[in-house]
């Protein structure tokens, strides 16, 4: 079996990086896309299940207790109906369908950026650094920017064939560049 040896390699800022991927790489990618899609698929789930989520409490409490930089915000938003209101839909069907997506390597992109923030704000809300800044959601936020940046999606997902998908004659990515930004 033949294996073609892909090249990274990215300058911000004037400063370079760059390395080599093993052959082994695409099965440790999908196997990140696939542990957080099951995470959140099942996180949501197990809300949208229990009918009795409600992130009131949680928002008005927990970010004052554990000294979040950001606590006046979440209290703010604790104490706006509407915004509870919003809050109570949002987070379960958008872990629900960022898992989904990510799952079925659907709109693979877009799933990884919400789940990226999302764990930025639960980052923020559960603040907990006596054993440093690095905890779980950090790490989670950055493997779903991982997950998006590798274009996982294309990786035995539906955004290979959704990008390919012929549109007058045109694959979509490239009849709709910005398509990119969403799909992969």
């Amino acid at each position: 079996m033949a294996t073609q040896e892909v090249q990274l390699r990215s300058t911000i800022g004037g400063f370079t990086a760059e390395g080599k991927l093993h052959t082994l790489s695409v099965w440790f990618i999908l196997a990140l896309r696939l542990m957080m899609g099951l995470a959140f698929l099942q996180s949501g789930a197990d809300k949208l299940l229990s009918g009795s989520f409600s992130a009131a409490g949680y928002l008005q409490n927990a970010p004052p207790a554990n000294g979040s930089p950001a606590a006046d915000l979440f209290v703010a938003m604790g104490n706006t109906p509407w915004f509870v209101d919003f809050v109570n839909v949002a987070v379960p069907w958008g872990e629900f369908l960022i898992g989904l997506g990510l799952i079925v390597g659907g709109f693979t992109r877009l799933a990884a950026f919400f789940g990226a923030f999302l764990m930025l704000l639960f980052y923020l809300g559960n603040w907990e650094v006596a054993h440093g800044y690095i905890n779980g959601d950090f790490a989670y936020m950055l493997t779903f920017l991982a997950v998006a940046a590798f274009g996982a999606g294309r990786i035995l997902g539906l955004d290979q064939y959704i990008e390919a998908f012929e549109i007058n004659g045109q694959p979509l990515i490239e009849r709709y560049p910005w398509a990119a930004y969403l799909l992969g």
